[in-house]
């Protein structure tokens, strides 16, 4: 039977940003904490902000656009060298943006 892979990539710049924060961490910062109990709790006094033990975590990082392409399963090895040619012949790279990074691998038959 003969497979096919779809793979969706993104295009990583040298600028893009990719910075995971913890609640505490976010809550501890005092513009971040005076921005919430203005919003929440306005006009009162004596708040403080608390987190339960469970660290929840916030991701902020760059949006990007993610790209596509169809390859035989036979391929399956090679996929990033691909994804890198798939992005370059497409003119993705440009100044500082000449990586890629893999972000979904669907595999069927046709």
């Amino acid at each position: 039977m003969d497979g096919r892979i779809i793979v969706t990539y993104k295009v990583l710049c040298e600028s893009d940003l990719n910075v995971v924060v913890s609640l505490s961490e976010l809550l501890l910062n005092e513009k971040v904490s005076k921005v919430i109990k203005s919003e929440f709790a306005k006009g009162l006094r004596n708040i403080e902000l608390l987190s339960d033990s469970g660290e929840s975590t916030l991701r902020v990082e760059t949006s990007k656009e993610l790209h596509t392409f169809e390859v035989s399963k036979d391929d399956f090895a090679d996929i990033l060298a691909l994804a890198e040619d798939d992005a370059i012949s497409k003119k993705f790279f440009k100044k500082d943006c000449d990586r890629v990074e893999l972000i979904d691998i669907e595999t069927g038959a046709t």
